[in-house]
């Protein structure tokens, strides 16, 4: 809207119509014609890419993020190394080696913008891998690891059964070897879609109703566990009951366990 190059650039004339003004959308997408006339999607001719039903231009994320005074050089891809599972990565070389704080990238983003362009993870590198052209090669940056990301609380184990059911099913969601109990689950890698999985996961685990609200306003462990603690005592009891019962059934198989052992013995 009201920027004129920009729409000469998507609306082109249409070279398979006699009508004047008649117009193309150039989508971005590229594609080729089947013998069958079915049509094959090839992927895009620029770096907008569609994560959890959003339609994203990576540029735009990159151009703020470069405005960070620390920030030296970006470049934001989408990976997908887990089918099904969209990820927007953030490759970051810093000006000097200072530690910037997965928590301030992020607070910088979100004041500019939407939710949904703040990347899920934040990766720094010492320098940008480069094609033989001298341009940036994408393909060459490096796997995120499951290791916690730097946050500006400071790791602090699970303290109670429930706090360590909880960061349990956040690690696996997450894929992260581990989660401290004042991680902000959005801060190392959480989305709502992820919360949803972590929502169902915790209701059967715990044998409770949960609502996804309730884990918006508590996107801690500690948080968590304290609102099922003090706001629903008997949620919290039915949570505890459950992992003792849990407990005695694991120790239960492993008797059972023991004894067929003896006994081929």
């Amino acid at each position: 809207l009201n920027q004129p190059r920009l729409t000469a650039q998507r609306f082109i004339p249409n070279p398979f119509s006699n009508d004047a003004g008649s117009r193309l959308y150039r989508t971005g997408d590229k594609a080729r014609y089947l013998s069958d006339g079915n049509i094959e999607f090839l992927g895009r001719i620029d770096h907008q890419v569609k994560v959890r039903g959003f339609r994203i231009e990576l540029g735009e994320i990159e151009a703020v993020l470069n405005q960070h005074p620390e920030v030296k050089e970006c470049v934001v891809i989408n990976r997908e190394d887990v089918p099904g599972k969209n990820q927007l990565i953030a490759y970051i070389v810093y000006k000097q080696e200072k530690v910037v704080t997965v928590t301030e990238l992020r607070h910088f983003l979100e004041e500019k913008l939407p939710l949904y362009l703040v990347p899920t993870n934040f990766v720094t590198i010492d320098a940008m891998p480069l094609s033989p052209n001298g341009k940036i090669d994408r393909r060459s940056l490096p796997v995120p690891n499951n290791l916690r990301p730097e946050l500006e609380v400071n790791y602090v184990i699970p303290q109670t059964e429930v706090q360590q059911a909880i960061a349990d099913v956040w690690q696996k969601v997450l894929a992260l070897e581990k989660v401290g109990i004042h991680d902000n689950f959005f801060e190392i890698g959480g989305h709502s879609l992820l919360l949803i999985q972590v929502n169902s996961k915790l209701c059967q685990l715990f044998n409770i109703e949960l609502s996804i609200v309730e884990m918006f306003r508590y996107p801690t462990i500690s948080s968590l566990s304290e609102y099922l603690n003090n706001i629903a005592p008997s949620q919290s009891s039915l949570a505890d009951d459950k992992l003792q019962n849990e407990k005695l059934k694991a120790g239960k198989t492993k008797q059972k366990k023991r004894r067929q052992k003896v006994q081929s013995i």
